[in-house]
């Protein structure tokens, strides 16, 4: 299937906004970097603003503005948990919740062709109705089936559970993770 032509570089928002591609439609809401984290972050159960920054690396200027456009797209809620001083709590609407087929996607895809071999999986994927692990592909060995979105769920390893840990750590200490600081030449 060729796309080409379909959308260009110079496609304006007017055209978007006339195309009959949801492609070019769904990107628009959350074709960037930040906003994919931001919703992964979310389907794990992260609400509070510091964790989303935490989880995902994202200024705070950067991060609040992706919520924003995300509460104004209608894919993401707030609700405040304390009063003083007002703190919100984002979750996932049913539209944004509804993303979780786009993040399954991404992680197969990242799984097999972008992570470096030999590193192990991040997620593990088991089927809801008989607890077996998934294929990439969300297929169940013992059933046989391919399971639907909604009747899969995810184990984080230890070895990500660690990093993410590290991860809160350093920005509750404002300080970069160890893998990330630039190497000392005289160590």
């Amino acid at each position: 299937m060729s796309m080409a032509g379909a959308t260009g570089p110079h496609m304006s928002k007017r055209d978007e906004d006339l195309s009959l591609c949801p492609i070019v439609h769904s990107t628009g809401l959350v074709g960037d970097r930040w906003s994919i984290l931001i919703v992964r972050e979310l389907l794990m159960g992260q609400g509070r603003f510091q964790d989303l920054q935490a989880q995902t690396g994202a200024t705070s200027q950067l991060l609040s503005a992706r919520l924003k456009r995300l509460e104004l797209d209608g894919l993401v809620e707030r609700h405040a948990y304390s009063q003083k001083p007002i703190r919100y709590e984002y979750q996932l609407s049913a539209k944004g919740f509804h993303l979780l087929p786009v993040i399954l996607a991404l992680r197969t895809w990242g799984e097999r062709w972008v992570k470096p071999h030999g590193v192990p999986q991040a997620v593990r994927m088991f089927h809801a109705v008989c607890g077996s692990e998934l294929d990439l592909d969300g297929n169940c060995q013992s059933c046989g089936l391919l399971a639907a979105w909604t009747e899969m769920t995810g184990k984080p390893s230890e070895a990500w559970l660690t990093e993410r840990r590290a991860l809160a750590v350093a920005f509750a200490e404002n300080v970069k993770p160890l893998a990330s600081r630039p190497k000392d030449p005289d160590q």
